[in-house]
């Protein structure tokens, strides 16, 4: 039976993908320093994983735990922009130096295929929708210079050292286990946490900016699909639902999914924010035979359930 490591495999992605290949029969071993990761992600698959407590910036310690592995799962990073900006060393440690870390490491190792968890930050600002992978790369933000760079490396390790490499750009993935707590939070569970507590939502600009949310499911599908198709290597291919919705209509869907009438506050928006985002799928559907199963009002619901099974006295879902 094949080795899979799963980098960063205790956090919010990692941990779905590690649950995943366990339900395949597969071994897995699981890469994560808990920085941002958590054990009691892995509380329904813990006694079937092997997990390393380490740092993907500790070379040696990359190396051991890819002894005897076949496919690698690269998801470990620090995935925030406003992070990013407050602290750009700490992004490129994780980001750039990690992934060439994962990279020297597979390559010695002789692991079969790296999975990269690539970013759509990576399109920056450019008005152009949908965006397509041939499209030109304008980063806006430490973080998106960072995991493009980390595409860079996984490209010319594929056709310099014949190492298969697979780029996945994630499109605001979302989904259970997505955690509001840090100052760095993405926005649903933001959403989540303060309208099923009551409070108004907070919306950094005015609320007409879009993004292409995706469920953790989906991206999920796509790893697993990027892990075994044939012809791939060296290339990149967009993650997401192909559709997109502004943060003022995620508020009404929230609302309308909790029968509340919450309206949102407004800030200043943010540096390093992108205004517009949507995917072109139509090569990872031809190449990987990826197709999105859950809309975004369908994995609202399964998040608001998750959040509320952990948060008993939270608002319910509306009838």
């Amino acid at each position: 039976m094949s080795v899979c490591l799963v980098t960063g495999g205790a956090g919010f992605i990692g941990s779905h993908l590690v649950e995943a290949l366990v339900q395949r029969g597969q071994t897995v071993r699981v890469l994560d320093n808990f920085s941002t990761g958590d054990l009691a992600n892995l509380e329904h698959v813990r006694r079937h994983v092997h997990v390393l407590d380490g740092d993907i910036t500790d070379l040696e310690t990359v190396r051991t735990a890819m002894e005897g592995v076949e496919v690698v799962f690269h998801q470990a990073a620090l995935a925030s922009v406003p992070r990013s900006i407050a602290n750009p060393l700490a992004t490129h440690h994780a980001c750039i130096t990690g992934t060439l870390h994962v990279l020297l490491a597979a390559r010695q190792a002789g692991v079969r295929r790296v999975v990269y968890a690539a970013s759509s930050s990576a399109y920056g600002g450019s008005p152009k929708l949908p965006k397509h992978e041939d499209d030109p790369t304008l980063p806006l933000s430490p973080y998106a210079v960072a995991k493009l760079a980390g595409e860079h490396y996984c490209a010319a390790f594929a056709g310099v050292y014949g190492l298969e490499t697979v780029r996945l750009r994630y499109f605001n993935v979302f989904g259970p286990r997505q955690s509001p707590d840090s100052p760095y939070a993405a926005v649903i569970p933001k959403f989540i946490a303060a309208m099923t507590s009551g409070r108004r939502p907070l919306i950094h600009g005015d609320g007409k900016q879009s993004r292409d949310f995706t469920f953790v499911a989906d991206v999920v599908q796509a790893n697993l699909l990027a892990a075994e198709a044939p012809g791939v290597s060296g290339k990149v291919y967009n993650i997401a639902c192909g559709r997109r919705t502004s943060l003022l209509e995620l508020v009404q869907h929230l609302n309308a999914l909790l029968g509340t009438d919450l309206q949102p506050m407004h800030t200043d928006a943010r540096p390093g924010d992108v205004r517009h985002s949507l995917a072109d799928i139509d090569e990872a559907r031809a190449d990987l035979e990826y197709e999105p199963t859950t809309d975004i009002v369908t994995g609202l619901r399964h998040c608001l359930t998750w959040w509320q099974q952990r948060h008993p006295t939270a608002a319910k879902v509306a009838a």
